[in-house]
């Protein structure tokens, strides 16, 4: 949350007064300790010059009238006091100039607040993951970010079979998505090299991981070391250490391997499961979908991204045990090669018989808006608007939230780009509605 509105009508220094920052209680502590310091400090120097200068100071204040008189000494005293409070604590700091003063009294801000959302976690992989972070991180630092790790395309799939670390993808895609100064670190760790002998198609994101993945001994503490670098917002855990791959038998009984295989073969999915069959999850994971105040399955690929995670059994009971609301954000678009035809029934029975638990949703999150100039071109790519059953979604006992989830950017032209989640609403819709339904239930 930025707080540059919170200054329009005040001083921006006049930022450190405002509610949750913790910081008045300190300064009356400050005054308070130095008056009665000064007081014993003059009783035992027997300072008699000062206490004439007090007396002195008293008959004069009697020409005027007591109100004016101590709340002009109150204001000056606050002024000289704050000031060199503000000069010192910068002096410490060592901020030199007022853009970085503003970022220091801004970043306080966010952090107090934030640091007083609700626990989080979110579930999926793929850029729809990303997506949805890059939204709540204004909501709350208490995030987990649960992320698959059947990745075997491209840069990751090279590392993957070059040096056996977990597909870093996916994991570099969520870390930029957190970090503070996300347009300069999306950037730099989506950057990918190109024309370079050895790096070509790798993301630098990819390299920085799996270098740090070796210097450290294992990726979780390669995430954990490269979070704190770049300093992001809540965490970033894979959903396993194993070294997992999907496995999909489709509808005419042939077996499609490899997650990036599974998509390209043209044949609808019978289930989806795992090589190994029982992989073990991050214990870090599992806790915080127990400690967790809300769980986010989506947006992504139904397939590849959101059960995945689910396939691993103590994952799946963690979140069908887990006392949290628990939403599912709906794709906007079928996805062609994985939901062909799919409604949003169909894609909750599809994450509920993977996962084998049927408390996993309490409610799915859909669009209700789609620019008409979007459909033709992703109806000629075999993608359509998924539609929303409503009978068939209440009959399962799971809430409908609709909403316009759509991101507006817009080519010169003034038609729309691609249908894409909106960061920003996705965040401020589920967050209202998770709001809604707590008080709900404290009533």
């Amino acid at each position: 949350m930025k707080i540059n509105k919170l200054f329009l009508k005040i001083p921006r220094d006049a930022g450190w007064l405002l509610p949750g920052l913790e910081v008045k209680r300190w300064f009356v502590l400050i005054i308070t300790g130095a008056v009665i310091s000064a007081v014993g400090l003059c009783i035992i120097l027997n300072l008699r010059p000062i206490f004439k200068l007090i007396d002195m100071s008293v008959k004069v204040t009697q020409m005027l009238p007591p109100e004016i008189t101590g709340w002009s000494l109150i204001a000056i005293g606050a002024l000289f006091f704050f000031t060199g409070w503000l000069k010192a604590n910068y002096s410490i700091l060592d901020v030199s100039n007022e853009r970085n003063r503003h970022a220091v009294l801004e970043d306080l801000y966010r952090r107090r607040k934030l640091n007083r959302g609700p626990k989080i976690v979110a579930i999926g992989g793929g850029t729809g993951l990303s997506t949805l972070l890059k939204g709540i991180k204004k909501i709350t630092n208490n995030i987990t970010a649960v992320v698959t790790v059947g990745d075997d395309g491209g840069s990751s799939g090279k590392l993957r079979e070059e040096l056996g670390v977990l597909p870093p993808g996916d994991i570099r895609s969520c870390i930029a998505a957190l970090a503070d100064d996300e347009d300069l670190v999306a950037k730099l760790f989506q950057y990918r090299f190109k024309d370079c002998a050895g790096l070509s198609g790798h993301s630098f994101g990819n390299l920085f991981l799996t270098a740090m993945c070796s210097i450290t001994g294992n990726m979780v503490r390669a995430i954990k070391e490269s979070s704190n670098v770049l300093s992001i917002r809540g965490r970033v855990l894979p959903s396993t250490l194993d070294d997992m791959r999907l496995v999909a038998e489709m509808q005419d009984g042939s077996i499609i391997k490899g997650e990036s295989n599974i998509p390209e073969s043209g044949k609808k999915i019978k289930r989806l499961y795992t090589e190994p069959d029982n992989c073990k999850p991050l214990e870090d994971a599992v806790w915080a979908i127990h400690d967790a105040d809300l769980i986010i399955l989506g947006p992504g690929s139904l397939y590849t991204s959101v059960i995945p995670n689910l396939l691993i059994n103590d994952i799946a009971k963690a979140v069908n045990d887990s006392k949290a609301k628990k939403i599912y954000v709906c794709n906007i678009m079928t996805q062609p090669g994985e939901t062909d035809g799919f409604s949003v029934s169909d894609h909750i029975k599809t994450l509920i018989n993977h996962a084998k638990y049927d408390k996993i949703i309490d409610a799915v999150l859909v669009n209700t808006d789609l620019p008409k100039d979007l459909i033709a071109p992703y109806k000629d790519a075999g993608s359509e608007p998924v539609i929303v059953d409503y009978k068939e979604i209440s009959r399962m006992g799971i809430q409908i939230v609709q909403k316009n989830l759509i991101e507006d950017k817009r080519f010169e032209d003034g038609h729309s780009s691609f249908v894409r989640h909106s960061p920003s609403r996705l965040a401020r819709i589920i967050y209202y509605w998770y709001r809604k339904n707590e008080k709900g239930k404290n009533k």
